[in-house]
């Protein structure tokens, strides 16, 4: 089998620190870590969350 480009990745709020969110990304075209404003339903607004390992 070929290896997929694709991977999971957890995104985290960076307010209050909780992984709310997966996605995947194209690792090879994408190098640098996702940043997304996403709803954080602890915070109860809008945060910026980024990748986390």
């Amino acid at each position: 089998m070929a290896a997929k480009a694709r991977e999971v990745i957890v995104l985290a709020c960076t307010e209050c620190k909780r992984r709310n969110y997966s996605t995947t990304k194209n690792k090879k075209k994408h190098t640098q870590r996702l940043e997304l404003r996403k709803y954080c339903k602890w915070c109860k607004k809008h945060t910026l969350h980024r990748e986390v390992k």
